[in-house]
């Protein structure tokens, strides 16, 4: 049986139980999140499933809801699943090492699809309230599904959990009802192969739109008598530590933010390579060989010469050489003629990935990397052990995030937008939300569809 607390917990949350440093870090995740779907949006990924839902998911007699930054009307659940596609199309949004994946992905697009479907109009507290019950209840959806099933499945799998309790939330459904949304959201989550994308990165990537869609459908479905409970991740009696201390442990404090658009088992090796690089004052051209060490999951990221951003996104060898080549690992890196620059690409193909036991061991909690340069000259040099940036042990600044969000964001926005944007964030707690919104729902603006 579910635990007494849950189900009190989605739909009595307010604004006034959140800590201070929570809603912080809440709207820190929405600057994240904003400038990856900003980035994302310009993806052939983003294009094709905004047009895809535009066909397949009409809004019928409803007003529907807006695609995060295409501001065309399609069912709530299409608008969901454009979203999270969209978001998840960049590999820049923040995520859990525990779940080993992301929540943001499929919570805001869901909950931006929600208010406009609904007639509930809240103001920018209730949204940021919403924004952190999203994180708390995937986060530990996440955890309890990777403790208790052998298989690694994809965020979709959790996070349609969190959607259904927001569905649930917004719906005001019934006790019952939402144990039920959640588990129907369970059940039809999308539990893929997360590996297999690994190892064959394609426009699929992490499941999250899929997981923002069943979610939302989820609550629908309850709220019509559809049937689904138990959600064993909620309420099996293997994960009841997971739950017990919700919300009174923030786990959205536990997010870390990426300092590179690509996998975050990819990042150690990207830190290790460039302090490397930067001791010695290493020039790109001088590296003979590279070899990676670093942890099972992160040799899997194998592709040398990616023919798409998405193969670019789950590589190791050619972002560790883009950062050697050019300083840094932006969008710009892993997408359009990037892919074909011969320095990048020859530098990667001198990469050697191997496997380290002892990195094994301290994953997914830890993600560990170091590397040896070969130079042509006959010299060898050895990294020290390296961990991605932007955990909450080495946090990002807010000046870092700042930057990231503008270089994503800028070129896709414009200056004013862009600003605009950051400047309501900051403001939501006593703000204007719907005028928010309209900046995140309005056409990009040089999208093209």
């Amino acid at each position: 049986m579910i635990s007494a607390s849950i189900i009190p917990f989605i739909h009595d949350l307010t604004f006034d139980d959140l800590p201070a440093d929570v809603i912080q870090q809440a709207q820190r995740c929405l600057l994240d999140l904003i400038g990856t779907a900003a980035g994302g949006s310009m993806t052939d990924t983003a294009r094709i499933i905004c047009n895809h839902a535009l066909r397949q998911f009409a809004a019928g007699t409803d007003r529907g809801a807006r695609m995060l930054f295409d501001g065309r009307r399609v069912s709530a659940p299409g608008a969901a699943l454009a979203g999270g596609m969209m978001i998840d199309s960049l590999d820049c949004h923040d995520g859990h090492v525990l779940t080993k994946g992301h929540v943001g992905v499929a919570v805001l697009p869901a909950l931006l699809a929600l208010i406009e479907s609904g007639d509930d109009a809240p103001d920018g507290s209730r949204f940021l309230t919403d924004i952190v019950l999203g994180y708390e209840f995937a986060t530990r959806a996440g955890i309890a599904l990777h403790s208790t099933v052998c298989d690694y499945h994809s965020s979709g799998a959790w996070n349609a959990l969190a959607c259904a309790a927001l569905g649930a939330r917004y719906l005001r459904l019934s006790s019952n009802q939402t144990r039920q949304a959640l588990g129907i959201a369970e059940y039809h989550g999308p539990r893929s192969q997360i590996m297999r994308v690994v190892d064959y990165p394609t426009m699929v990537k992490d499941g999250s739109g899929w997981g923002a869609m069943a979610g939302l459908s989820a609550a629908w479905l309850a709220a019509d008598g559809f049937t689904g409970a138990p959600a064993l991740t909620v309420e099996h009696a293997d994960v009841a530590a997971v739950w017990e201390d919700l919300g009174t442990r923030w786990r959205i404090r536990d997010q870390y933010f990426k300092a590179y658009p690509v996998c975050r088992w990819a990042q150690p090796a990207i830190e290790a390579a460039l302090s490397l690089q930067r001791q010695h004052q290493i020039q790109a051209a001088d590296i003979a060989r590279i070899e990676v060490f670093t942890f099972h999951e992160g040799t899997r990221l194998a592709t040398r010469r990616p023919l798409t951003t998405d193969e670019a996104q789950y590589s190791l060898p050619f972002p560790v050489a883009a950062a050697l080549v050019r300083g840094k690992v932006s969008a710009a890196e892993v997408m359009g003629d990037s892919l074909n620059n011969a320095d990048i690409q020859c530098l990667a193909d001198a990469i050697c990935l191997i496997e380290d036991s002892g990195y094994n061991a301290r994953f997914p909690a830890e993600r560990w990397a170091h590397v040896t340069f070969q130079l042509y000259d006959g010299r060898h040099y050895t990294s020290e052990p390296a961990i991605a940036r932007g955990n909450p042990e080495n946090p990002l600044s807010d000046a870092e995030l700042q930057a990231k969000y503008r270089l994503l964001a800028e070129p896709v926005l414009g200056f004013e937008r862009t600003q605009a944007i950051a400047t309501g964030l900051n403001n939501l707690p006593s703000g204007n939300l719907a005028a928010f919104l309209d900046l995140l729902l309005s056409p990009a603006t040089t999208s093209g569809r």
